[in-house]
């Protein structure tokens, strides 16, 4: 999964807009935005979020900087484990080429200490977009660790199976490939329709609900 070959395959599969989403952590952004420039896709550059309910909350950002920025953040409030490549593989940051430069060391799938509710409103305040993600799985999903999805001002939601099999209320509903693996990338995709492109599409999309789905056009 280095970041060019995320968005290589990506584009391989008509995938036109293309978020990297590493857990609590944004370090591998500069070498996906310049892989996606290169191959020409657009690039969204977030992170997904380990809230301190363990609760996995997606967050968007318009520019790199901003995401860099609020990644370096999330860093800050990890707790401070010692991470097992042994255990759980290596954490490397990578070049577009594929080159690994740095290797993170401390434990990057941990609980960031802030609550699920305070992660949604700083994303908002820093002009990110914010999902709850895989809102249908039975474990790091909001509905699943606090038994219901809490009415605050999400962007929109995420769900694995559409049409959704948990309550989703009125908010737009988005289905991704949430891939770990080169093999998963664009299994799961929606659509939108807009004159806009990258972020300011997204933002227009959710707002209008403006969104299909495979098998759902």
């Amino acid at each position: 999964m280095l970041p060019a070959v995320l968005a290589m395959e990506a584009a391989d599969t008509g995938v036109q807009i293309l978020a990297l989403t590493d857990h609590n952590t944004c370090r591998n952004l500069p070498a996906f935005a310049e892989a996606c420039e290169i191959i020409g896709i657009t690039g969204i550059f977030g992170l997904e979020v380990t809230t301190r309910e363990e609760v996995h909350v997606l967050t968007l950002f318009n520019e790199l900087e901003q995401a860099l920025e609020f990644g370096s953040w999330i860093e800050s409030l990890l707790p401070q484990i010692p991470h097992s490549s042994r255990l759980f593989g290596n954490q490397l940051i990578c070049d577009v080429s594929g080159s690994a430069y740095e290797e993170y060391d401390l434990f990057l799938y941990g609980p960031a200490d802030i609550a699920y509710d305070d992660l949604i409103e700083e994303t908002l305040n820093q002009d990110g977009l914010v999902i709850p993600a895989h809102i249908d799985r039975s474990a790091n999903s909001v509905t699943a660790n606090l038994g219901f999805l809490p009415h605050l001002p999400y962007s929109a939601v995420e769900s694995i199976a559409i049409p959704p099999v948990v309550e989703t209320y009125e908010y737009p509903v988005i289905q991704s490939s949430d891939a770990h693996y080169i093999e998963h990338i664009g299994r799961r995709r929606c659509f939108i329709r807009s004159e806009k492109n990258g972020f300011a599409a997204l933002q227009e999309a959710f707002s209008t609900k403006n969104i299909s789905y495979l098998g759902h056009l």
